[in-house]
């Protein structure tokens, strides 16, 4: 047994490092595309702005690279060192796209960075508009490798346990690759990350242009993420009904908690707008509902039933009471694994070896002597914490609906080509720069709190996979990252607010002409454009 203690401050700290590596991941994601698609304007065109554009918005994009990079090369490690016995349960499954997104996609990334922010006067233009989407597409390939393995994680498909070895193998790569869960997750946390760029880039060209900087380079960049983002919020918010629709069928107790539904009702059922659920109480002490939309908006019919905390715990009984001979059976196995008799018997039972380790948890020395009581007690551990899933996800859902008004409101005002005279709106639109942000973690903890007990859903409970720590070492460790990663986010802060203010370089020389004034020569035009 694993000290308590020591689990949750594991959790604690991967939740730290991973939703502070988070707050550089969309920007990344989103910027290389916009970064590519400004550029192709600028070689399609021959427009001098851009260029500038290109480079000016590719210099922010690189100072939030370099940060992310350094808070995510951690997070692998911590598989190793916080969660040991997971990394040996699943390890021949979760690091196979891990090691393929480091060869595939990380060096690759990292290779053409390099080629994209050195390579102006080197490369001919087209290759360097071919370099630039080389990154945006290694960025993303990077995204979706990490996603493979964390949708295993999710909906554990493609692999086997072998009650010989212990571990969890891998039996179908494209099973891997392609669970739904995996693909629903990357295509719409890649989308987040476009909105988070478009709002980023918008609010920064709003800000110059409240103060009549940069006019010209300000405009165009609002435009384009005016376009870019309201095609964008309104792919997230589309992708995520569909993730949510995958996440039903994979975790019916992620959606009971998410909708705040403990006692299963007859279709079509209400929608808790508003509740105040209570874990201790099992009830909603609190709740405003709209009758009949819950199970449409769920289950896109209006007859299927969704099922609630009660059914899904009453199901979970009876899967820990199945799981009860896996557990005995592969004690059984780890000291004779040619037995026969103990081999057939976790056979039979091994589709719910899972909730046996539930049960474990209270009966470490004889999991069959588990009573009723501590059955129930299992079960009930398998509902994640009602509380946070459902505020979290309104939270998430909200922040969505608002970005999605404010890039609506934005594009027609840049399609009028006014934006600049509405005031107001400028003084807004610098506002709205923290809410993709906001929306991505709520998101996460919706997904990775909602996962709960388990670290693999169905498999393996978190309680189990954690390392044998001292309480002092994780204490130690996660003050120590927290200040780490805090003092990286300070560090980007402090860049991203130093060349804001700083505004675009000109790139183009304006030499004085015969008459006096200011202006371009027609040879430098060309040469420049």
């Amino acid at each position: 047994m694993i000290d308590g203690t020591v689990v949750e401050l594991s959790r604690w700290q991967f939740a730290a490092t991973a939703l502070y590596h988070f707050l550089f991941v969309p920007l990344t994601l989103g910027m290389t595309f916009m970064l590519a698609a400004m550029e192709t304007i600028y070689v399609t065109t021959g427009r001098a702005i851009y260029r500038q554009m290109t480079q000016f918005w590719g210099k922010l994009f690189m100072i939030n690279f370099a940060l992310g990079v350094a808070t995510g090369l951690t997070m692998e490690f911590e598989f190793g060192t916080n969660w040991s016995f997971y990394s040996g349960f699943v390890g021949d499954i979760f690091g196979a796209p891990l090691a393929i997104e480091g060869l595939m996609a990380f060096f690759m990334e990292s290779t053409f960075i390099g080629l994209m922010v050195f390579g102006w006067k080197r490369l001919s233009r087209v290759q360097h508009l071919l370099v630039t989407y080389l990154v945006a597409l290694g960025s993303n390939l990077s995204a979706l490798w990490i996603l493979v393995a964390n949708g295993f994680m999710q909906d554990p498909q493609g692999a086997r346990f072998n009650p010989v070895t212990m571990r969890m193998e891998l039996t179908s790569l494209p099973a891997l690759i392609f669970s739904p869960d995996a693909q629903a997750k990357f295509v719409h946390t890649s989308i987040a990350g476009y909105v988070t760029a478009a709002i980023f880039v918008a609010g920064i060209s709003a800000w110059y242009m409240a103060r009549d900087r940069h006019m010209e380079l300000a405009k165009r960049s609002f435009r384009m993420a005016a376009l870019f983002g309201v095609l964008s919020t309104a792919g997230v918010i589309t992708l995520g009904d569909a993730l949510g629709f995958v996440g039903a069928h994979a975790q019916p107790s992620k959606l009971a908690a998410m909708e705040g539904m403990w006692n299963t009702e007859a279709a079509p059922a209400p929608f808790n707008v508003i509740a105040w659920p209570s874990q201790a109480q099992r009830r909603n002490t609190f709740a405003i509902q709209v009758p009949y939309v819950l199970t449409p908006l769920l289950t896109h019919t209006l007859t299927e039933t969704v099922p609630g905390v009660d059914q899904i715990v009453a199901e979970n009984v009876r899967r820990i009471e199945n799981g009860i001979p896996a557990v005995a059976a592969l004690r059984v196995l780890s000291a004779d694994p040619a037995n026969p008799r103990a081999l057939a018997q976790f056979n039979a039972h091994s589709q719910d070896l899972g909730y046996g380790f539930l049960l474990q948890r209270y009966r470490p020395d004889d999991i069959t002597k588990g009573s009723p009581a501590d059955i129930t007690r299992a079960a009930w551990d398998s509902i994640p914490n009602v509380f946070v899933l459902f505020w979290t996800f309104r939270l998430m859902v909200g922040f969505g609906l608002l970005m999605l008004a404010f890039f609506v409101l934005a594009t027609i005002l840049t399609v009028r080509n006014d934006v600049h005279k509405q005031r107001w709106f400028l003084k807004l639109a610098p506002w709205m720069i923290p809410v993709p942000w906001l929306a991505s973690e709520m998101g996460w903890l919706t997904a990775e709190v909602g996962r709960q007990p388990w670290t693999v859903f169905g498999l393996l409970p978190t309680w189990m996979s954690a390392s044998t720590h001292s309480v002092g070492y994780m204490v130690f460790s996660l003050v120590g990252f927290i200040v780490l990663y805090s003092v990286f986010i300070g560090v980007e802060m402090y860049l991203m607010i130093k060349f804001i203010r700083q505004g675009p370089t000109d790139h183009v020389a304006t030499p004085r002409s015969a008459y006096g004034g200011f202006a371009m020569s027609g040879a430098m035009m060309r040469k420049e454009g």
